[in-house]
């Protein structure tokens, strides 16, 4: 995480955080060596839950673990040229990254259906979002064989929101035109709404 305190955003706040952005990079170190898998994650709680294919590599390795996920979102490039002085400046990159340490528990095929359905309901497109209840049992049963939930109980968290507090309210608002015009909404929008 980034060095400076004026990036540092409240810990509570991190989860949401975390749900929001939802596709985290899990690392685990096994005996077969690291590992890394890549899985949406949603909120429970204090907790997070993800599942993973049962052939994914990482999966018999799961179960107890110790697991790092990483999540990063919006982000991008910071022109020297959208600052008031550009010849002050330098290239930076803006950025919300999240690291969460915790210990990986494997679900009961209850637990990850309430996954799956947080899931869906959380990014499904309105006004007719899908809902497992329009998929037939069969394929909702073969699903579930393929597949494993897991919940990590989340022991440590980090961020950095790089947002660039660390300008004045001229600066920021030549960023944020600079990301809109790049067509970067995603970070302009993060950094209008983030307290300065």
């Amino acid at each position: 995480m980034h060095p400076n305190p004026a990036f540092r955003p409240d810990a509570a706040a991190l989860l949401d955080h975390a749900a929001r952005i939802a596709f985290a990079h899990l690392f685990v170190a096994t005996p077969a060596g690291s590992m890394v898998a890549h899985a949406p994650l949603t909120r429970h709680g204090e907790r997070l839950r993800f599942h993973l294919a049962r052939a994914n590599r990482l999966h018999p390795h799961l179960d107890g673990a110790a697991v790092l996920a990483s999540l990063a979102a919006p982000e991008g490039y910071v022109s020297p040229n959208w600052y008031a002085r550009p010849g002050n400046q330098v290239p930076t990159w803006n950025y919300l990254a999240i690291e969460i340490e915790g210990v990986a528990r494997a679900l009961p095929e209850a637990a990850l259906l309430e996954q799956l359905d947080t899931l869906a309901d959380a990014h499904e497109p309105r006004p007719h979002p899908w809902t497992r209840a329009k998929a037939d049992s069969a394929t909702i049963a073969a699903m579930l064989r393929a597949i494993q939930g897991f919940e990590i109980e989340v022991t440590t968290i980090r961020g950095t929101a790089k947002l660039s507090q660390n300008k004045n309210a001229e600066d920021r608002a030549g960023v944020i035109a600079g990301l809109q015009a790049q067509g970067n909404h995603a970070l302009a929008g993060a950094m209008a709404d983030w307290p300065s």
